[in-house]
């Protein structure tokens, strides 16, 4: 278990320092950038941040919940949607970097957090842990549909990488019901949505 824990905080520092990398292409590599206004760069950026620094949570929560799952079918399923979300990081950061701006001052703070509430979920059960991989993608989904509202409406970049992204969230709800997901409890899914609300608001700015 020692040597499990020593991997996954390597793994934490990687997500936090090293640049993410992406084994498919980039959804906006073929789209041609537009000139946007200040306002909206701004808007922007605060947007995919949000989206960056969830994938830095799901990395965190994927990865600590593979680390206490019993089943090895689940921990594939975990792992697999670990690896999607890496390139989703590598996605939203080239974006930001793009439109002048930088990822969240808070990455280390959430990331812990997540790998915590993870693990705890992977030691309550697979059922249970599914679930919250399920509930999870679809509360992402929502996020992701919110923010394709929001985008400006010039930032086609964007807005490719982020319904590449909610294609692959879906997918990975999809995996976790097929696996055995069970209904989370409706208080529990009120307080993630509680806790995201917090991490939206805080790294829209930071």
């Amino acid at each position: 278990m020692l040597d499990k824990f020593i991997i996954e905080f390597d793994k934490g520092l990687k997500t936090l320092t090293a640049a993410a990398h992406s084994v498919r292409q980039h959804p906006d590599a073929n789209i041609k950038d537009t000139e946007l206004s200040a306002d909206e760069k701004r808007h922007a950026v605060g947007l995919m941040r949000i989206n960056h620094c969830g994938e830095v949570c799901a990395q965190a929560l994927y990865n600590g919940q593979a680390l206490t799952a019993k089943n090895p079918q689940t921990v594939q399923a975990l792992q697999q949607a670990s690896k999607e979300e890496t390139e989703h990081l590598a996605w939203c950061e080239k974006r930001i970097q793009a439109l002048g701006g930088h990822t969240s001052l808070l990455n280390p703070l959430w990331y812990a957090g997540s790998f915590t509430l993870g693990a705890i979920a992977g030691a309550i059960g697979d059922k249970w842990n599914l679930g919250f991989l399920a509930e999870t993608e679809r509360q992402v989904g929502a996020h992701l549909d919110k923010h394709l509202r929001e985008l400006p409406t010039g930032d086609d970049k964007s807005r490719a990488i982020l319904e590449q992204m909610k294609i692959d969230e879906a997918e990975h709800a999809d995996t976790a019901v097929r696996l055995g997901a069970a209904e989370l409890p409706k208080p529990v899914k009120a307080a993630m949505k509680q806790m995201s609300k917090v991490m939206t608001s805080t790294t829209y700015h930071l």
